[in-house]
């Protein structure tokens, strides 16, 4: 946490923030970071850092990416 606000460090800066799980989750959206290494989430103020030395699929903490499941 940081400042009371959850931090999620990414190893890509084009992701999917869908919030907490269901019900608690939001509308998915679709976060560019740009040039920027950080970004906060409009709906639910996650704040997500880049960093480098993740790979794509690999957050910090761990488990923090949305995997779609089949129907």
């Amino acid at each position: 946490m940081v400042g009371g606000w959850l931090c999620i460090r990414f190893g890509d800066k084009d992701f999917m923030c869908t919030g907490a799980s269901v019900p608690f989750d939001h509308p998915h959206i679709f976060i560019d970071m740009g040039d920027d290494n950080e970004k906060v989430c409009s709906y639910c103020s996650t704040l997500y850092r880049y960093n480098p030395s993740l790979k794509a699929e690999q957050t910090d903490p761990p488990g923090c990416v949305f995997h779609v499941k089949a129907a």
